[in-house]
């Protein structure tokens, strides 16, 4: 089995008015200006997915920025779950500055059979991860329907990209002390955060967090899958494709490249995955 951790769908209406939106809301328009950059729908997902031989795939949304754009998108997201309730796993966007609205999407995308929230981007949304009046809230209504959240990072060197951002560890990290038992996924491999489990502290802190492979040939030489794996464990990697950017077959193809033992591979592609995700019926 191969599960997706790390894909975008939007609804056909963004894909075919890509100009409206992205003068609409300045996240879409850091990644979606190009028109280079691929958009996809949910029916394109599932094309690409039997392409690949991905069994299962998680959508997740952007950061948009307005209360309003997210009930749009997380309409689409709850409806192709619930057209593909076997191959798809909903992730829901909220502006947390929504306050008790964001609160309250949340609760409904909970009810609508959403397993997570995400891909949540601080830096773009103008809001401040160490706001307790903010984040208080928006963790405690994930703890009671045991949401995960995935959140965008990015490392402070290296070479900058649309929708590159500033969501680096030293942000995240004392987000992930305030809220040690949430679970949460760092997508990109965690913008250079592994590295840091060499210090005792980190490590225990952050028992909760997993780092996904999204778009990592774009990020990092191959090697990073056996460093990551000796600096926190197979156990800790997801596999994703940040699809469209990247087809899954272009990461598939670098994971079975690699000298990695089976049962590695087994936790990277799919175990770790089914363990976070509740998945115990196949």
């Amino acid at each position: 089995m191969i599960i997706d951790f790390h894909t975008h769908v939007f609804p056909p209406q963004i894909k075919k008015n890509r100009s409206k939106y992205i003068d609409s809301d300045p996240c879409f328009a850091i990644l979606y200006s190009n028109k280079k950059a691929q958009l996809a729908t949910a029916d394109d997902l599932i094309k690409s997915m039997d392409k690949a031989g991905v069994d299962i795939s998680v959508i997740v949304n952007i950061g948009w920025t307005t209360h309003e754009l997210c009930i749009e998108t997380n309409d689409y997201i709850l409806e192709s779950i619930a057209r593909y309730p076997q191959r798809l796993i909903g992730f829901c966007s909220v502006q947390p500055l929504a306050y008790e609205a964001a609160i309250t999407e949340i609760e409904r995308c909970a009810k609508g059979g959403v397993r997570g929230i995400g891909e949540l981007r601080p830096d773009i949304q103008l809001f401040d991860l160490e706001d307790e009046e903010i984040m208080d809230p928006f963790a405690e209504v994930m703890r009671n329907h045991k949401l995960i959240l995935l959140t965008h990072t990015s490392e402070p060197v290296g070479h900058k990209y649309p929708g590159k951002g500033t969501i680096t560890p030293d942000m995240l990290y004392p987000f992930i002390t305030n809220y040690p038992d949430l679970t949460i996924v760092c997508a990109h491999w965690g913008g250079g955060l592994p590295f840091y489990y060499l210090m005792p502290e980190v490590k225990k802190t952050m028992a909760n967090v997993f780092f996904d492979t999204a778009a990592s040939p774009f990020l990092y030489s191959p090697q990073i899958y056996q460093q990551v794996t000796q600096l926190v464990g197979a156990e800790k990697i997801l596999f994703g494709s940040d699809y469209p950017l990247l087809t899954q077959n272009r990461l598939l193809e670098e994971i079975k490249s690699l000298d990695l033992p089976e049962a590695t591979i087994d936790l990277i592609l799919s175990v770790n995955a089914r363990k976070i995700l509740g998945i115990t019926n196949i």
